[in-house]
């Protein structure tokens, strides 16, 4: 008789669906998975699950996932082996690129990018080696304002500092749902739990947002406001902290530079001046001010709704303007820099000074739009494909990217991407933008990659270090995503599709140890040797990092096997101060008043008077999905239907409006959806609210089971042309619509 149990193992996995990076306990019975829960021994979520990680099984077995190259023959994609699917690239790719230039081929990374090592690390080698201008991302339609004010005040645009929750004995929470995403540039499993305990010692959670959110039910207490009125909020609140006497910038003041700067640029922002363009009673806005400046240990956190508007850079500094003004940045239940075991640029080099950031180091061809953090507008990828001239997109490579549902516009830049010349996508789905391409390359399931995450300990309310090892061998024939990538740069650099691409690795690392290490370089990659790919750059970024071994130097630091051999990783402590350290910015100072965002106050007050409009819309997050390919995994699409155009009852009333009856939402002639109304009086009254990521009835895509539901996709009545014009991030919330039934 055969013994099940024993028969069962369980392999260490930190989740890549989402931004909290749970660790995962996942039980495997002969090469299949049988149960998935939170790990109780990992040192960040302890044992914390969302119904996402659960939905690991689901994507390793979706029978929609790729597992085999597709190449377009004859006008459909048809299996191709992978050196076929190579070979096509090199054939059609680099001439089009020698007779039209670098600049022809634009590449789109998405979400995803982030949330697997290989891809996040190798799609910075891609980006060298094509050498284009046009790079687009996810970043410009989610987070840009945010990394923009953190780079110019900080001296990097990942230098974000995150509330201390564990210590904070106020948090204001402005355009977030950290009861949904367990944080957005904020790594926080188990928000719920950390909130409650937050309240428990005494402490006072309080939300400002347009909606009731799952955040908001939990509050102490929730003020509605009127979207994209954030930024006259928060100069208010600024104001009203000169008017009364209460900054305090303690332990930071003496890195402080542009104090009296901020105090004339916000005279004009007085609470009464503003009251009636957020909605929010003057008094109130003075309230809300006195109780972070007298709370002791208080943080103010803001996020996508902060970010997705037309002010959204503004938003994003000011609320570190307040964080800085009442003592609470860099200091213990405040705003704090995490500090990261690998791969944080704040951690290297010379601290407490550096380049600092600069934008504008060229501008898109078609509308002049600057460049930020290398990378330009994504809502400005159609005109780059569709206006003729020099420096047209003629080819485009996607990386775990659907740009056709995530961007403003989605009509127009699918149109766009289907007269290309040339497409490949890297990519596990054939979805909305995918059905396009010429060659679909597609990755391993997350449990046949080894994961360490890159980007979220430098974002994360506790400071740790965790690596989880495959969990499965990979599929027969399949290839990492890491090695398609660098087949990928071997194309570009001129070395072929039949290019050695591990090779290629060692003499792309060798390099980068050079420059790093010098006369030392031939001891470092002795020391490396035995490992390859992205596991290898995680050893050297651990081993040189703030806590790493130093190759035999601090032989009690960290290096890859160490942190592997820690079950659910290693606890490296609460945040700590880190201020003059972390800065990164010529003056060695914290930039308080950064020249481009005080001007940009400007354009704020011309806008102050705009009469609030019959309706405008929002989009929400939901704890069942994040990226539009989770909305083919059963395990998350069941349920209520989820994509409803959620409206305050009232305002149904007086349009004939009831709950389940259709609504059509209009901008403009030719840019308008359908989808049922569900009724809430959690939404402020002339708030419309969509979520994000919908619109599965694409002819050509493969996402069966999405397509049951398909819901419609808010990005085909948003504006592309509307951006944030200082960080180019797309304008997703507070655009004015008209509503009907």
């Amino acid at each position: 008789m055969i013994d099940l149990a024993a028969s069962t193992t369980s392999h260490y996995r930190i989740c890549p669906l989402c931004e909290a990076c749970c660790g995962l306990e996942v039980q495997v019975e002969s090469g299949r998975v049988v149960r998935i829960k939170g790990a109780e021994g990992d040192v960040l979520s302890h044992g914390y699950i969302c119904p996402k990680g659960y939905a690991l099984k689901d994507l390793h077995e979706d029978p929609d996932r790729l597992r085999q190259p597709l190449v377009r023959r004859n006008g459909t994609l048809q299996p191709a082996t992978w050196d076929e699917a190579f070979e096509e690239i090199e054939r059609r790719l680099v001439p089009l690129v020698a007779q039209h230039g670098k600049d022809a081929l634009a590449l789109s990374l998405g979400n995803p990018n982030v949330h697997k090592m290989g891809l996040l690390l190798y799609t910075a080698r891609l980006i060298r080696a094509v050498g284009s201008r046009n790079i687009f991302s996810a970043s410009t339609l989610d987070q840009m304002p945010k990394q923009l004010s953190s780079g110019l005040m900080f001296g990097h645009w990942l230098s974000v500092p995150v509330p201390d929750i564990e210590h904070c004995d106020h948090l204001l929470v402005l355009g977030a749902n950290p009861m949904a995403s367990n944080g957005s540039l904020w790594t926080v499993p188990d928000f719920r739990g950390k909130a409650k305990a937050l309240r428990a010692r005494g402490g006072r959670m309080v939300v400002i947002d347009p909606r009731r959110t799952e955040t908001a039910e939990v509050a102490d207490a929730h003020h509605f406001i009127r979207p994209g009125a954030d930024v006259f909020l928060l100069a208010a609140m600024v104001h009203t902290l000169f008017e009364e006497k209460l900054v305090q910038p303690g332990r930071v003041s003496d890195w402080l530079k542009g104090i009296d700067q901020v105090h004339a640029a916000v005279a004009l922002f007085s609470p009464a001046a503003v009251a009636q363009r957020c909605g929010i009673e003057a008094e109130t806005i003075r309230a809300l001010a006195r109780e972070l400046a007298l709370a002791g240990r208080g943080c103010v956190y803001g996020r996508i709704g902060t970010c997705t508007q037309t002010f959204g850079t503004l938003s994003s500094w000011l609320i570190d303007v307040l964080n800085v003004l009442t003592g609470n940045l860099d200091s213990p239940g405040g705003a704090m820099f995490a500090k990261a075991a690998a791969f944080a640029s704040n951690t290297m080099g010379k601290p407490g000074v550096g380049k600092g950031v600069a934008t504008g180091r060229h501008r898109s061809r078609v509308s002049g739009a600057p460049e930020v953090f290398g990378e330009l507008p994504a809502t400005l990828m159609a005109e780059e494909i569709l206006t003729p001239g020099a420096g047209q997109v003629k080819a485009l490579i996607t990386v775990a990217s659907n740009p056709v549902l995530s961007c403003p516009g989605g009509e127009r830049l699918d149109q766009a991407i289907a007269g290309l010349d040339f497409m490949v996508s890297v990519d596990i789905y054939l979805n909305e933008t995918t059905r396009h391409a010429d060659v679909i390359l597609p990755g391993t399931s997350p449990l046949e990659d080894s994961h360490y995450d890159v980007a979220f300990p430098a974002l994360s309310y506790r400071n740790h270090a965790r690596f989880s090892p495959a969990v499965l061998p990979p599929s027969t024939g399949a290839l990492p995503e890491w090695q398609i990538l660098l087949k990928l740069v071997a194309i570009a650099q001129g070395l072929g599709a039949q290019a050695d691409v591990l090779a290629l690795d060692d003499q792309i690392l060798a390099a980068d140890v050079t420059r790093l290490a010098g006369e030392h370089a031939p001891a470092v990659l002795v020391a490396l040797a035995g490992r390859q790919g992205p596991e290898r750059q995680l050893d050297l970024a651990l081993r040189s990092g703030p806590y790493g071994d130093q190759f035999g130097r601090k032989p009690e630091g960290l290096n890859l096997a160490k942190v592997a051999a820690a079950p659910g990783g290693i606890d490296l402590g609460a945040l700590q101060p880190r201020i003059p350290e972390v800065l990164r910015t010529p003056s060695g100072k914290i930039e308080l008043a950064p020249a481009i965002l005080v001007a940009d106050l400007e354009r704020a007050w011309a806008a102050l008077d705009e009469p609030a409009p019959a309706f405008s819309l929002i989009g929400r997050r939901d704890v069942r999905s994040n990226n539009s390919w989770m909305h083919n995994l059963p395990v998350l699409a069941k349920g209520p239907e989820r994509c409803t155009l959620l409206m305050n009852p009232d305002d149904a009333a007086a349009l004939g409006l009831a709950a389940g009856q259709l609504a059509t939402v209009t901008l403009k002639p030719g840019r308008q959806v359908q989808a049922p109304v569900a009724l809430s009086d959690a939404l402020m009254p002339g708030v419309i609210s969509l979520p994000h990521g919908w619109g599965h009835d694409m002819a050509g895509a493969k996402l069966n089971v999405a397509a049951e539901r398909p819901g419609v996709n808010l990005n085909a009545v948003l504006d592309e042309t509307l951006r944030d014009p200082l960080s180019g991030n797309a304008v997703l919330s507070g655009v004015v619509v008209v509503v009907a039934a």
